[in-house]
């Protein structure tokens, strides 16, 4: 009776008016007779949920858009071909911020009634010609809006040209649910269509989109830029840019031209991203086997843009840091992030979409993976393979808080979404799949993910999916045709696990759809290993009262690899109840268990465990490789803090390192110890402050002299020299601190044309800044610098001064957006936050300006979760964990919205309960050093 109450009142008021049929062919133009919008005063909005209703499918998208840079607005027309499924009188979509002006279904020729539902940002259009099931309508509308001020929709960007003129142009940002923001659209990743997209612009500049174009001047001197039929996508994928960018091309061996575009003067930087992309295409042809879809590849530096890059198909935008690559000022690590960036982003063209944002990890996960089977095939010497660690324990910090969630886990609103695309989804989503190509052996993933791109391309997938094309599920048929699927008996010969019941679906389902990593403790027992397993949490104890309900129901199927002294083979077992033993011999004297960390789990040594392992280190660390040793390290801090292991075992565990020569695990036990230092520095506690100071130079005297004041060396031996010599010199080391003055007074004398070394570049401006007239030459030159690189280098010093006074200047300047983009803003927060003068400061300016702050990075966004962790995490104490917590009370509406809000809290209690478990251990052990 709902519907029937609507269609009665529909057609009561259209007494009389006669219906006439108007071409479908025309894409872009409105019904040639104007007719009155029908009332709608007597309708309501027809639709209650977040998700749009199914029984509409979109076909294919006619978009024309005319962008005006000056008056900073844009009008557009678009035609959506609509396959109808169900009888309705209805057509529910979204739209957000547009100004619907002329809604129509083609073959009625009635100007139809729009109704708004901002809360879910859908609108609804009412037509009182019933649509009929089975058939394809053509839904014309009419719009316009301004070009946003923010990092999402069709928004505006700006850059200053070396001369100080500023230039305009539009680009859009989409992903998750922001195309509603530029063009009325079905604006959910199922909804895949074709899409037609043209361009009004004037001769002074480009338009870009996902498709070659061709042009047409029309009569009034404007130019008509016509792209060709996209392939099927999602509407967060589409993507269109007006500005006036040069570009560099070539062509790859198969025929794709890639083009690199850029601001004009920074045309020079966009050498090596080319040279990149290409390379890591044609890798990326050769390893899936998949030819690139689209004849063009697109990759764009945008001057404001929010997150580190996006994926558009055949149009990838980034940030200017993340593609643009200045030798002369950029570091070895900026060249790095560069490639892995560019890897990431190449990796998602060859087009796989979720079915919905609960499983954004099949996008992010596997992205996030290939960049380090891409770049360690193509550029080696970057040893890629070095920073896996890194990602695999910053997973491991999130999941190891009570706050943390599945890597597939439920969302509904825009900022659930949002929420989404975080450490979980990515760094987690990416070590999963590490551990289950170990699993299968690179051959079965690398066969198993070919099929799964052959079947799911342009359509969308679920884990399900994903874990049928690795295991072997493929019928007699698909067997016997050729494609790329394996046997039963295949299968089983290509498991490293062999004789044991591969189940991948209820094993992947173990690490997907239940939070946390799981900690396997180790015991010796004669000749048996004897294994338990237990959900790991850092803010949660064994003996405390919620330990067992924090605990149950929580299973892995976990492949433990395992090594000991007397084989220099690995061992496998597949574990997959609570408790398990295995047979190692009696004679062996060490175990070391997760091998080279291709597991994504913590590892206890019960007993005497951890004192074989560290006699190992003492007496030939190299038994082990440096992955393991760095994987050690990791596990003891991690076991520290959660209250599992004591600290001067920690400790003792990393006093090998004065005879360690490899990078990695260097890095991660001089990490912790800064860690400590920054805990006890923001607290301001003077004797352990000074006697950590003293403890960790001491201790790395000998690789600290090593360290020149240059850019040689690899990549590793770069990064360790670039976090050394800044640890250094913050720690007051005088050699250190002379030679950064030196440099930075040299620098200064040749009116900063002297090339610095970029590895270093860093640590010679934060020195520099300590000084009032350093800390304003350095601001100077920031708002004259094209490199973003540079500039982000001269940002981190400005925000390391003493002086509160600068440091509040600074907070001002980024909330003004002018000299400090805003772009920038969370990044700067975040810099001022962990300077011991200026975390309560920044604390106290989110604050203030939390409206504002939302207001330019929508809530959930990475913008306002980096501002928020990266704030309180510099918190060690109860008031300050009160503070936080009535603050996040008095946002209650969009603080319940938020999962970061209780990341935070987490992380506060984690920090408070370090300090009580260890801090009167570690001033101890340094007096007595």
């Amino acid at each position: 009776m709902f519907w029937v109450r609507f269609l009665v009142l529909a057609l009561l008021s259209l007494a009389g008016v006669t219906q006439t049929s108007s071409s479908p062919t025309q894409a872009s133009e409105p019904p040639t007779e104007e007719k009155p919008p029908l009332n709608t005063g007597s309708l309501s909005f027809p639709w209650r949920r977040l998700r749009l209703p199914e029984y509409i499918v979109p076909l294919h998208y006619h978009l024309l858009l005319h962008p005006n840079l000056t008056m900073l607005s844009y009008s557009g027309t678009v035609r959506i071909e609509l396959q109808v499924q169900n009888n309705t009188n209805w057509v529910v979509l979204h739209s957000k911020g547009l100004r619907i002006t002329t809604a129509t279904v083609l073959d009625q020729n009635l100007v139809l009634p729009v109704l708004h539902n901002p809360t879910h940002e859908q609108v609804a259009i009412f037509s009182p010609r019933v649509l009929t099931g089975g058939q394809k309508y053509f839904l014309f509308l009419e719009f316009g809006a301004d070009l946003g001020e923010g990092f999402y929709g069709f928004y505006r960007s700006t850059y200053r040209t070396s001369t100080g003129e500023i230039r305009t142009l539009a680009s859009t940002h989409f992903e998750p649910t922001s195309a509603r923001m530029a063009f009325p659209c079905f604006d959910e990743p199922s909804f895949k269509a074709n899409y037609s997209i043209s361009i009004r612009r004037s001769r002074a500049h480009t338009a870009l989109s996902n498709m070659p174009v061709q042009t047409v001047v029309l009569d009034d001197g404007l130019m008509e830029d016509r792209f060709a039929v996209s392939v099927r996508m999602s509407s967060y994928l589409v993507a269109f840019i007006v500005c006036d960018f040069s570009s560099v091309s070539a062509t790859t061996a198969s025929g794709v031209k890639v083009s690199v575009y850029a601001a004009p003067e920074k045309w020079q930087q966009t050498h090596y991203a080319l040279k990149a992309a290409v390379k890591l295409l044609e890798f990326y042809e050769k390893y899936f086997n998949i030819s690139y879809p689209l004849p063009k590849q697109d990759l764009v530096a945008i001057p404001d843009f929010q997150s580190g890059a996006m994926e558009n198909w055949g149009l990838i935008t980034f940030r200017e840091t993340s593609l643009l690559y200045d030798p002369t000022t950029s570091s070895a690590s900026d060249r790095l992030w560069v490639t892995k960036v560019i890897a990431h982003e190449l990796a998602h063209q060859v087009r796989v979409s979720q079915v919905w944002w609960n499983d954004i990890w099949l996008n992010e996960g596997f992205a996030t993976y290939m960049e380090y089977i891409s770049v360690d095939a193509t550029y080696p010497k970057l040893r890629v393979e070095d920073y896996l660690l890194d990602t695999c324990f910053a997973a491991i910090g999130r999941d190891s808080l009570n706050s943390s969630h599945p890597i597939s886990s439920v969302a509904e609103s825009p900022t659930q979404i949002k929420e989404m695309f975080d450490t979980v989804s990515y760094n987690k989503g990416a070590c999963v799949l590490h551990m289950l190509r170990h699993y299968l052996t690179d051959q079965v993933f690398q066969i198993g993910i070919m099929r799964y791109l052959r079947r799911y391309s342009y359509s969308n997938a679920r884990n399900q999916d994903l874990w049928d094309s690795l295991a072997n599920t493929c019928s007699e048929e698909e067997f016997t045709s050729g494609g790329h699927c394996y046997s039963n008996s295949q299968a089983a010969k290509n498991y490293l696990y062999a004789g044991e019941h591969l189940d991948l679906t209820t094993m992947m389902n173990t690490w997907t759809l239940q939070t946390g990593v799981p900690l396997v403790t180790v015991a010796r027992q004669g000749s048996r290993l004897l294994l338990k397993q237990e959900r790991f949490l850092r803010t949660t104890h064994p003996s405390d009262p919620a330990w067992p309900s924090l605990q149950q129901g929580y299973l892995w199927h976990i492949p433990l690899t395992y090594r000991t002294d007397t084989s220099t083979s690995i061992h496998r077992h597949l574990m997959t109840t609570l408790t398990d033993s295995v047979e190692v011999g009696e004679e062996v004297g060490w175990v070391k268990v997760n091998v080279d960390m291709a597991g994504y789990y913590l590892v206890h040594y019960d007993g005497t465990g951890w004192d074989d392992l560290i006699q190992l280190l003492k007496n030939n660390h190299t038994a082990l490789s440096f992955m393991d040793r760095t994987h050690l390290i990791h596990n003891a801090f991690q076991l520290t803090t959660a209250g599992r292991l004591s600290l001067d075992k920690a400790l003792d565990l990393i006093g090998y390192l004065r005879s360690e020569s490899h990078t990695v695990p260097l890095l991660q036990g001089l990490a912790y110890l800064e860690a400590f230092y920054r805990m006890v520095e923001r607290m301001d506690i003077p004797d352990v402050t000074q006697n950590l100071s003293t403890y960790i130079l001491w201790y790395f005297r000998g690789v600290i002299d090593r360290q020149t004041w240059s850019d040689k060396g690899s990549v590793s031996e770069r990064r360790l020299r670039s976090e050394l010599l800044s640890l250094a010199c913050h720690l007051g080391d005088l050699p250190c601190l002379e030679q950064a003055q030196r440099s930075f007074t040299h620098w200064l004398d040749s009116n900063s044309t002297l090339s610095l070394p970029a590895d270093v570049t860093e640590t010679v401006y934060s020195v520099g800044a300590q000084e009032d007239s350093g800390w304003a030459s350095l601001l100077h030159i920031y708002t004259l610098s094209l490199s973003e690189t540079h500039k982000h280098k001269i940002l981190s010093a400005l925000a390391s001064s003493r002086d509160t006074n600068k440091l509040h200047r600074l907070l001002e300047l980024g909330l003004e957006g002018e000299v400090i983009r805003t772009q920038d803003l969370d990044s700067l927060i975040v810099m001022v936050a962990r300077n011991p003068r200026g975390h309560h400061l920044a604390w106290s300016y989110v604050q203030k300006y939390w409206s504002t702050l939302v207001d330019k990075f929508q809530l959930g966004s990475f913008s306002i979760r980096n501002i928020i962790i990266g704030t309180t995490g510099q918190f060690f104490s109860t008031e300050e964990l009160t503070e936080v917590r009535v603050f996040f009370e008095s946002i209650h509406e969009q603080a319940s919205q938020l999962r970061v809000t209780q990341v935070a809290m987490d992380n506060i209690q984690k920090n408070i309960l370090w300090m009580q478990r260890n801090l009167g251990t570690l001033r101890i052990i340094i007096n007595t050093q």
